[in-house]
């Protein structure tokens, strides 16, 4: 049997149907949207196919029946009926200071012109002409204007290392999206679609009738392929693959559905003939994140016990940038599970790594940047502590912290603070792919970080410049106590830090 195209880097929803590529319907979700909204939000990280289902919505529309034969919206949706659709897409190029924005927004009203039709009737392309051409194409179609906004943000988060810059396109943009507002008269849907969601803009309590629908469980799996898809659709694609071993690579986000594989990472591991490799990861380098971790010392063990609450999963803002949110909204962290406590009405998030290949990706990129490629040889650490050799142990991370250039360290005061230390030595670790948790909650307090694997289990304590004796402190909490069930060899380790050598200065072990 000859198997359907893979539609990789297609977002166009016509050229899908129509030249017979493999499509996931989410027409159902779609129709559900539509009956039930009428201005809608919706985030998720880059390359979840964001761009795909507003395509289709639009196609559903405009009433382009011919694509939509087999879906779940074929028989529910009256064809006779197509609306006006005013299309913005900041996808394309980079836009770099608020002139680009304001030139960008000038081609994207000329195409809608086109489009639709009908002119601005003015020369210059401002947020009245975005206004006009709503009530122009409301007039000669007579119908209400449907407006499909894709990646909303992207002009913001292109300057998100630099705030005035940032703030200045910000505020353009909330000059242009006000529009919409004014114009519910003449509007049947609104669709936005983005990375993050932006506090302090306007954008959105402009609109009060938005309804952000990124954590609503109703419409968890409106992007991405379920398990159920990849044994179903993409069975045939995958014959002979380890399915739990493709799990551990690559499922693993969720926003209240279903765990979730990213499209790219699926399409790419069936195009690369099964190979496993880091698609998603690379396809986007966080850079803005290093320069975040080293101005606020971030403790990164945490990422691995990180819990928020969903204010703090709506907010992204451009004045006080958070780095569990920049994680959470890029996709480098999902949800994990969720906890409600009715009595106090709070809920609270866990939040986990989603998957092996970002867990990997993410801290090779980290401790490469920290060590400026110089990584020792990976298989030592590994080695070490399969055969529980902690000497071997102590040398290959003192030559680790040996590695890193000395302007790192005089550049900032991140080697001030254990932080930073147990941070290379975890991001190190996670990098070999080993299971360790960083602050490891005990009954009676938190380890710093645990090494878990099938030979021993390891706990770890860290100190700076001699304060109070790590070793001491394991033993006295009693920190072992936690694992004593697991019938395996528990070591206790003590690490302190010499800010002055920049280095290891104590290295502390015993059996428990």
């Amino acid at each position: 049997m000859q198997l359907k195209k893979l539609p990789i880097g297609i977002q166009t929803f016509s050229e899908v149907r129509g030249e017979d590529y493999v499509y996931i319907d989410k027409t159902a979700i779609a129709f559900e949207m539509i009956e039930n909204y009428k201005y809608i939000f919706l985030s998720r990280p880059r390359r979840f196919g964001k761009s795909l289902f507003l395509d289709t919505l639009r196609n559903i529309f405009e009433a382009k029946k011919e694509y939509f034969s087999g879906l779940a919206i074929e028989e529910k949706w009256d064809w006779s009926v197509s609306y006006p659709v005013i299309h913005v897409n900041f996808a394309k190029g980079k836009i770099e200071n608020r002139a680009d924005l304001e030139k960008r927004w000038e081609e994207i009203l000329e195409d809608n012109e086109e489009q639709l039709g009908v002119k601005c009737h003015s020369n210059i392309y401002d947020r009245r002409c975005f206004d006009t051409l709503i009530r122009e194409a409301h007039k000669k179609y007579n119908q209400k204007v449907v407006i499909l906004i894709d990646e909303y943000d992207k002009p913001i988060l292109d300057n998100i290392d630099k705030p005035e810059i940032a703030k200045e396109i910000r505020d353009g943009l909330v000059n242009f999206y006000s529009v919409i507002k004014g114009s519910d008269e003449f509007l049947r849907f609104a669709f936005l679609t983005g990375v993050s969601k932006f506090t302090k803009t306007s954008i959105f309590s402009g609109l009060n009738n938005i309804v952000d629908i990124s954590l609503d469980e109703s419409y968890g799996d409106v992007c991405g392929y379920s398990q159920n898809d990849i044994e179903t659709t993409f069975k045939p694609y995958l014959e002979g693959v380890d399915m739990q071993k493709l799990k551990c690579w690559y499922n693993g986000y969720n926003f209240l559905g279903s765990d979730m594989y990213n499209p790219f990472d699926i399409l790419q591991f069936i195009a690369k003939k099964h190979l496993y490799d880091n698609y998603w990861f690379e396809s986007g380098t966080p850079t803005f994140l290093m320069k975040l971790i080293e101005k606020n010392n971030y403790f990164l063990p945490s990422l691995t016990n990180l819990r928020v609450d969903k204010k703090l999963l709506n907010s992204f803002d451009i004045e006080n940038l958070d780095l569990e949110v920049i994680l959470y909204q890029a996709g480098y962290l999902t949800i994990d599970t969720v906890e409600i406590d009715e009595d106090i009405g709070t809920i609270e998030y866990l939040l986990k790594i989603p998957n092996k290949e970002v867990k990997l990706s993410l801290s090779q990129y980290i401790i490469a940047k920290l060590l400026h490629d110089k990584t020792p040889v990976k298989k030592e650490v590994y080695k070490a502590l399969k055969h529980k050799q902690l000497d071997l142990f102590k040398e290959t991370l003192k030559s680790i912290f040996a590695s890193i250039p000395y302007n790192n360290f005089t550049k900032n005061t991140m080697q001030e603070h254990e932080g930073f230390y147990a941070s290379v030595i975890y991001v190190y670790l996670q990098s070999l792919g080993l299971d360790i948790i960083g602050e490891d909650v005990t009954n009676k307090g938190r380890i710093d970080l645990t090494i878990k694997m099938d030979e021993a289990i390891y706990i770890l304590e860290f100190k700076v410049d001699g304060k109070d004796n790590a070793l001491e402190q394991i033993k006295a909490n009693g920190y072992a106590a936690k694992y004593m069930s697991q019938n395996k060899e528990i070591y206790l380790i003590g690490i302190h830090f010499d800010t002055k050598e920049k280095n290891i200065s104590v290295f502390e072990w015993e059996r428990a």
